[in-house]
Order: structure tokens, then sequence, then C-alpha cells
């Protein structure tokens, strides 16, 4: 803290009061300063410095397609602070209930086609091996430390064959668009305006059509009715109008939240295991829940599925 109030004196800040705004997964800190009138987030990113010139970039990118994100008042890449626009702290999860869920998610869904005419020059791509070395860490971090499962040979080509699987499928719909990576209910906002704020942008690929859309409708932290998912999938379809049947389509969908379900419970347990966060292992049954129950639709899916119900 000593180092940022000696920044903040240093830019002729030194008048703003400061207080802690949240904490996200990774090493960066959020502090709401109070100015005058007018309030603003000061994003520390001084352990993960390398994060920040992504997020400028990709901050302006979005920017240039009308994505409504945080304006940045000042920056200091070397140092690793950002003086940014404050949204508030409304969170689609502190809001989302029966009444407006459909409303919001429509508004969300709008804002992801928004984000997929971004500009992708340089952005590394969802390809096979990524997509692999993502669902990889489910069998290191879940299954064999935080479960302390012993697998056979056996169990692990057969995951092995099923992860091979799911990328494949995830390969087979469309690809090269914008991918915010981390779109859900606790990275959209609705600013003070009643604007769809969107942040937590900086690890951006260039990937499938369905990944940000999965990431929103089947959050790890909320879950909804299976059968209003699916209506609210191929309303994202049809607004696109992408020529694709409503069964093909919904198997893109599935088999990309299987890709992005298996990553995140090896995410939530190396999360626990190595960096001491243990908020996350109670969103471990939904995220569990989520890949039995599709992967349940799909016979070529059974061996993982089958070892998922038996840990």
């Amino acid at each position: 803290m000593n180092k940022i109030k000696a920044w903040l004196e240093e830019i002729g800040w030194d008048d703003s009061s400061i207080e802690v705004a949240s904490e996200d997964a990774s090493f960066r800190s959020y502090y709401r300063l109070r100015k005058e009138d007018e309030t603003y987030i000061l994003m520390d990113s001084s352990l993960l410095v390398e994060s920040l010139p992504p997020f400028v970039e990709m901050n302006e990118r979005l920017s240039t397609v009308k994505v409504r994100v945080p304006s940045i008042i000042v920056k200091n890449i070397k140092l690793g602070y950002l003086i940014l626009e404050d949204f508030g702290s409304t969170h689609y999860l502190d809001i989302l209930n029966d009444d407006n869920h459909h409303k919001l998610y429509k508004k969300a869904i709008d804002e992801i086609i928004k984000m997929q005419q971004a500009d992708t020059t340089g952005l590394p791509p969802y390809d096979k091996d990524f997509l692999l070395f993502e669902m990889d860490l489910m069998q290191e971090w879940y299954l064999e430390k935080y479960l302390d499962i012993v697998l056979s040979q056996e169990q692990q080509e057969s995951i092995k064959k099923t992860l091979e699987t799911i990328a494949d499928v995830v390969l087979e719909q469309p690809q090269g668009l914008f991918v915010h990576r981390d779109y859900h209910s606790r990275n959209i906002m609705l600013t003070p305006k009643g604007e769809v704020g969107v942040i937590d942008f900086q690890d951006a690929r260039v990937g499938a059509i369905t990944y940000d859309l999965v990431s929103l409708l089947k959050d790890c932290y909320i879950e909804w009715d299976k059968n209003e998912v699916e209506r609210l999938a191929l309303y994202y379809r049809d607004s696109v109008g992408l020529d694709v049947d409503d069964a093909t389509f919904i198997k893109w969908f599935d088999f990309m939240g299987l890709q992005r379900h298996i990553k995140v419970l090896g995410i939530f347990s190396r999360l626990y295991l190595r960096d001491g966060k243990d908020g996350y292992l109670k969103d471990i049954p939904l995220t569990v829940k989520y890949v039995v129950e599709t992967g349940s639709k799909y016979p070529e899916l059974e061996g993982l599925v089958s070892l998922l119900k038996s840990v």
C-alpha cells in the first residue's frame, strides 16, 4: 500500500482516499479511489506486471467495437498501476434472479456479438494443443492432487481419448473470433447508467464461436434451467444468423462447455492447492455437475462421466 500511496502522491492524486475494492483469482488487486466527488478504480498489477500491456491493448480493441469497457484515466505500465473509470459495485451475479435473468442474459449475449467483431490480430489461438493443455489440468490438479486418486493406465488412456474427442468437436465449429475467456456473472457489471460493463478481458484469445456464450450461460457460479439455457443459446445463433440446425449448434455449445468446465476443475483445485485460495472449492460441485450432466448426453463420453460419478 505504501508504494501505491507514493505513486498517487507522485501523480498529484495524494488528496484521494483509498479503500480495497476487490481481489480476483490472479495476483491483481483493486482499490477504489475517492477524489473530490468522483470515484475511480486503481488496478494494482505490480505482482503481475506483464498482464498490464494485454489489458490496455484489449481495452482498446473492445472500445473500438463499442463494447463498454472501463476508460483508462492514468497508466504506469512499468510499476503495474492503472487508474480506471469506476463501473460501481454491481456485478451480474449480485442481481440475477428469476424475473430479470432472461432480459439481462440477452443484453450480455448482444455484447458477445460485439466482442466477436473485435480485431484478433496477433492473439494466440485456441488450437487443439491449447484446448488439450487446459483440459489436462483436471487430471493433474483435480483428480490426482485434490482428490488424491491414483489413476490406472487404462483410466489415463480413457481420459486422453475423451479429451481428444471433445477438442475435435470444439474445432468443428466456426473459429477465428475474439474470445474474452472469462465472460461470466462476476466479470459483467451493470454500470450506474444501466449499461453492460465488461471487465477482466486481458487474457483474450482467438477461438470458437460458442466459447464466451457457454462461459455466460453455463456459469460456474450460478445455474439456470437447462431448457432456458438452450433457448438463450439458440437466441445467440439466430442473432448472428448462423445457418446450422438446433442439434448441431447445441452439440457445439455442449462440447465447448465440457472443455471449459473440465479445465475449470483443474484451475479451481490449483487455486486452492498451489495458491491457498479456498473460496473456489464451493464452486467445484456445480462444475462437476455440468460435466456429468452434459457428458451423459453423449455415449462417446461415457468413460469420463463414469469416472467422475465414481469419485
